[in-house]
């Protein structure tokens, strides 16, 4: 009859868990599944810092113009009214004093002129190019900032990944130490375990569930930071995907030669040389002469109340050119073309050192990248046999034949064996994240 009572007892408790399983899973289901395409579709287009860079290229694409570089003529249209009212008092040769007050006298003078720099020793050609080359650093500026926005999105992403897999095995192992404190209470009951078995065992489950809502907060934080990164409100709850895929096929090689051509920061490097490159050009056409050609139509009309003419004006055109050229400035000439000759030869070696830098941080991740793969296999296997060495636990257990600390040393070796093998997954998943951002080309 006990043992009878026992399996009842043991049965119901059973059949409350998966009630409270299932209710929780049709909860989770219910909420958003948010992939991580979906997450970068979001963040490319609200996040801040993006927006504030894509501004920022629509300013250098604005500032790429033949008028910028200071190639087309400048047309200016001007008018000028003056008007007076004065005591005036004239002596004239002959000695005869001419007295006036309230004398007024208005002059009106206006006209359109055209002014253009027809030769500037080539610079406004150096100032188109240059203007050209900052708006491809603004892009290649642009492309850096959604390159490392999506990086931290695949981050945060799989690290939500790694955290729910970490939530599922805690709380499995809850399970397991209900099952593990109701049949302590039940052998307890019947006279064939001790209260400080009981103890043990609500001791234990309290410790899980103390692990459990650490790490609930820390999922729960770690989605509000997503939610940030994809500029919108803290408070959408959403529930990822339950798997990290690693891609395994990543070639050193092949990743090197992308980020040569293609990497955001060495391709700003290169930039900022030809940006100095075009500097200098346009330093040096100083020692070309400047020629202007100039035209304008003007009015003039004026009034006096006094005076030998009383009323004139005057309408027609100027035309004319000027030329200029310096001769000596205090060796100023000299000067700019060598400070600006030492910042080209700072941007090579800027170059260098980023190519170096580059080739580096690529060799070493991607020594990290082989490890954490290594380490995949490893912990995949680690945790299979924890599984089945606490599936034989759990069956000893409840026959008695195994210590209660026996069996929580299998459970906590399967919770931990779990987690390292979620880690091992988010690990190289970084791994493959940092080599692929490295190397230019993670997809967006």
């Amino acid at each position: 009859m006990k043992k009878k009572a026992i399996k009842m007892i043991h049965s119901k408790y059973i059949f409350k868990t998966l009630v409270l399983v299932l209710f929780c899973a049709l909860k989770i289901n219910a909420q958003e599944i948010l992939t991580v395409d979906d997450a970068i579709k979001i963040a490319l287009e609200n996040n801040y810092e993006i927006k504030i860079a894509s501004n920022n290229l629509l300013i250098d694409k604005a500032n790429v113009s033949y008028g910028n570089a200071g190639m087309l003529p400048k047309a200016t249209a001007t008018i000028v009214d003056n008007n007076g009212i004065q005591k005036l008092s004239q002596t004239r040769a002959d000695g005869t004093v001419n007295n006036l007050d309230n004398a007024r006298s208005n002059s009106l003078n206006y006209g359109v002129g055209l002014d253009w720099t027809v030769f500037d020793g080539f610079k406004m050609f150096a100032k188109k190019e240059q203007l050209d080359e900052l708006k491809k650093l603004g892009d290649a500026k642009l492309k850096l900032t959604i390159i490392t926005k999506i990086s931290d999105v695949n981050a945060t992403y799989y690290d939500l990944v790694q955290q729910q897999q970490q939530l599922m095995a805690l709380d499995s192992t809850i399970v397991i130490s209900n099952q593990r404190l109701a049949l302590a209470k039940n052998r307890f009951t019947i006279g064939k375990a001790s209260k400080l078995e009981v103890l043990n065992a609500q001791v234990d489950l309290n410790t899980d569930k103390v692990a459990f809502l650490r790490q609930k907060e820390l999922y729960t934080n770690t989605k509000i930071l997503l939610n940030q990164i994809l500029a919108r409100e803290a408070k959408i709850d959403f529930k990822v995907m339950d798997t990290i895929l690693v891609d395994n096929k990543l070639v050193l090689a092949e990743l090197s030669a992308l980020a040569e051509k293609q990497n955001p920061q060495l391709e700003t490097q290169i930039i900022n040389k030809k940006i100095s490159e075009l500097q200098l050009k346009q330093i040096k056409a100083a020692r070309y002469p400047t020629i202007k050609l100039n035209t304008a139509y003007n009015f003039s009309e004026s009034h006096s109340s006094l005076g030998f003419t009383t009323q004139s004006s005057a309408r027609g055109l100027n035309y004319g050119f000027s030329a200029s050229l310096n001769i000596f400035d205090g060796f100023s000439q000299n000067r700019n073309e060598t400070i600006s000759q030492i910042q080209i030869d700072n941007s090579k070696i800027a170059i260098d050192q980023q190519n170096l830098a580059l080739q580096s941080q690529l060799a070493i991740s991607y020594q990290t990248y082989l490890t954490n793969l290594e380490l995949i296999a490893l912990e995949e296997k680690n945790e299979a046999i924890a599984k089945q060495n606490l599936t034989i636990t759990l069956d000893k257990f409840r026959i008695g034949t195994i210590t209660t600390l026996e069996f929580r040393t299998a459970q906590l070796n399967y919770v931990n064996a779990t987690v390292r093998y979620s880690n091992a997954q988010f690990q190289a998943k970084l791994s493959e994240i940092a080599l692929r951002e490295l190397a230019g080309n993670l997809n967006f």
